[in-house]
């Protein structure tokens, strides 16, 4: 049973896109001009370049996973994703809802300092136990395949999936996350729930769950657990 107040919206107290620098915040936009050189010497035209990035290049996505007697289920977690809620519907390309909580799963960005695999694995942990409330030691977690890019014409940072089995319990199918996170107001009234990865992978088919990152590491998972789809 979910027990966290939800939350209803958004709310913006201040709009401070015209007096803010674009190298200032959590993303660093860096405006670039450019041009082209050839093989034989010789350039293109200069052309605009945009790119997105933020302290550090690096982000983990993790799939936890949990075998019980209806077959494996996978962990998602449902949070306020300011970008997605305040997406202008009236130049969408296609109708669409009005968007607040969205599902995927547990992630988060590295620290500075934070370099090899060893520290994928220590973040990927500190992130589940702060999304999800469950502790489990870095080591148990594994590479879900190559690191990716989800948007490389304008944003730097790469996702690495990784993977770690746990125990499924008695938690409900759905209920609210562990009320402290990181302490930001953009962690309150997030909502875990448990999916079996069949029905996940039908959700993401279907538009319900419409993360990319989550996608991918379903059908990773779904591939290295050897089950067919």
């Amino acid at each position: 049973m979910l027990c966290a107040m939800r939350i209803q919206a958004i709310e913006i107290t201040e709009d401070r896109t015209a007096s803010a620098r674009c190298d200032e915040g959590f993303l660093r936009l860096k405006r670039y001009r450019a041009r082209n050189r050839r093989e034989d010497g010789s350039t293109s035209a200069e052309y605009p370049i945009d790119v997105i990035d933020r302290p550090t290049l690096d982000a983990v996505a993790v799939c936890a996973w949990s075998r019980t007697p209806t077959g494996i289920q996978i962990l998602t977690r449902a949070g306020l994703r300011p970008a997605a809620a305040f997406r202008r519907k009236d130049v969408a390309a296609l109708p669409e809802p009005t968007y607040l909580l969205i599902e995927e799963l547990v992630a988060g960005v590295l620290e500075p300092g934070e370099r090899g695999f060893a520290a994928l694995q220590k973040r990927a942990a500190a992130e589940l136990e702060e999304e999800a409330g469950m502790r489990v030691p870095p080591e148990r977690f594994t590479v879900l395949g190559a690191p990716f890019f989800m948007l490389p014409g304008i944003v730097s940072e790469k996702i690495h999936l990784l993977a770690v089995e746990v125990e499924r319990g008695t938690a409900p199918a759905e209920w609210a996350a562990p009320g402290e996170g990181d302490g930001s107001p953009l962690e309150e009234g997030a909502v875990l729930r448990w999916r079996e990865l069949g029905l996940a992978l039908h959700a993401c088919e279907e538009g319900e769950i419409e993360d990319a990152k989550t996608e991918l590491a379903l059908r990773r998972l779904a591939r290295h657990l050897g089950i067919r789809l």
